[in-house]
């Protein structure tokens, strides 16, 4: 078995910081998503494992480079424009040749792994099997339609209508006999080979389509709100380390990791909370639920639940919430005013 990872993706919902880095290198906890999936893979025992790279291949390239850190073989796929999900295996053919092969949508976190996937997988040899997850609001989804024995009738995406509440995640498993079915389709109504289509055309033909029910944490962070939601719960797990410094006018409580050569004076540490390595918190209360880059400084601030991107800079900032800021940017105060330097397709919430 190989794996297909889909990294090509521009990540038009990430933006601005998805300008300057592939959405797939975005951290969470202080790593990047992509990760996650790698080591997700590697664990299956899968080794052989083709990347699809858009405009941001290089910064993945330097990133992963060979696999050799994950255990992995990796090779390079380009893609020269966003083409959709099917397009990808398409492209991906003299890779992936006569081999059963893992897909996996880079941007997506699967806190458990996919191991039950491979070994649902492997105990029913269907044509192709989905991940699916029960969702509450089926509607933002592409979901699937089951039979009772968890063979897979339909799929639609993201209808108004209460066909089903199992929505389709981003990791499956495919027989060779997906090939056909992404030459088959006609690209949909925005220009793309969709992966649905492909998945329809082998339920229309009786191919044998089922979908393995996760139960765990799963995030596709496409969305700013979505990186926040899934850093918290990964942090939410963390195992508390103190590397750094930390000086005796400062408090500690709950699970906290301080980085290598990080200095915390005078501050507040709420876990779960990670201060990356060679920060520096100063005369501030951070956490709970917040993660903190290398090389920031955050002095005289309130955060929570917030993401600092590598090199961030937070000066007598009050109160900041749900908030991801990206690297090497600095926000200061100001008494009496705002001062603000917005880029393109920001959003920002300035409160009282």
């Amino acid at each position: 078995m190989k794996a297909l990872v889909l990294s090509g993706g521009t990540g038009t919902r990430l933006r601005p910081f998805s300008h300057s880095l592939a959405k797939q290198l975005i951290p969470v906890a202080n790593k990047p998503v992509l990760f996650y999936g790698l080591e997700a893979i590697a664990a299956t025992g899968v080794r052989e494992v083709g990347v699809v790279v858009g405009e941001r291949g290089e910064q993945i390239q330097r990133a992963v480079g060979d696999g050799a850190a994950f255990g992995l073989r990796v090779t390079y796929i380009p893609q020269d424009r966003p083409a959709g999900l099917a397009h990808c295996v398409l492209i991906a053919e003299d890779f992936l040749g006569d081999d059963d092969f893992i897909m996996y949508l880079g941007d997506n976190v699967f806190l458990s792994g996919i191991q039950e996937l491979t070994d649902a997988y492997d105990a029913v040899r269907p044509d192709a099997m989905i991940t699916v997850q029960k969702v509450a609001d089926p509607a933002e989804y592409g979901v699937a339609v089951n039979d009772a024995n968890g063979r897979v009738r339909r799929l639609v995406e993201k209808s108004r209508d209460s066909v089903s509440d199992l929505a389709v995640a981003g990791a499956y498993v495919f027989s060779p006999a997906v090939h056909r079915a992404v030459r088959a389709i006609p690209p949909s109504v925005r220009g793309e080979l969709e992966i649905t289509d492909a998945l329809q055309w082998m339920v229309d033909r009786d191919l044998r389509v089922h979908s393995h029910r996760y139960d765990g944490y799963w995030k596709d962070t496409g969305k700013v709100a979505d990186l926040l939601d899934c850093n918290r719960a990964v942090i939410g797990a963390l195992e508390p380390c103190i590397a750094g410094t930390v000086d005796r006018r400062s408090s500690v409580s709950g699970p906290v990791v301080v980085g290598k050569e990080a200095e915390v004076v005078g501050s507040s540490l709420i876990g779960p909370l990670i201060v990356g390595a060679g920060s520096t918190v100063r005369g501030s209360t951070v956490g709970p639920h917040t993660t903190i880059g290398t090389g920031c400084l955050v002095e005289d601030s309130t955060v929570a639940d917030s993401v600092l991107l590598d090199g961030a800079r937070l000066s007598g900032v009050g109160h900041l919430r749900h908030s991801l800021v990206g690297r090497d940017a600095w926000l200061t105060s100001e008494p009496g005013a705002h001062r603000l330097v917005v880029g393109d397709d920001s959003r920002v919430v300035i409160g009282a």
